[in-house]
């Protein structure tokens, strides 16, 4: 049975596409991605605390969440 590698990255490179996302293989792209994720769970947080009903949440979370992930995106295909 074969063991799931990471797909092998160029010198100096902070991300490595794995099947159409991007994971962090270095210092520099984790101090990109644990603010991303926290601020994925901080909005979702904030918008649950602001609004009574599911769907006004969803409202809120769903634009802040294709715009940061966007950016994420966009700076880890420049950086991998």
């Amino acid at each position: 049975m074969k063991r799931n590698k990471l797909p092998k990255h160029k010198k100096g490179a902070w991300f490595v596409a794995v099947r159409g996302s991007y994971l962090p293989v270095s210092w520099q792209g984790w101090l990109t991605y644990v603010p991303y994720i926290a601020y994925l769970i901080f909005s979702m947080q904030v918008a649950k605390d602001i609004t009574s009903s599911a769907a006004t949440a969803v409202l809120i979370i769903v634009p802040n969440w294709v715009a940061a992930t966007i950016v994420m995106t966009w700076l880890a295909k420049r950086t991998s």
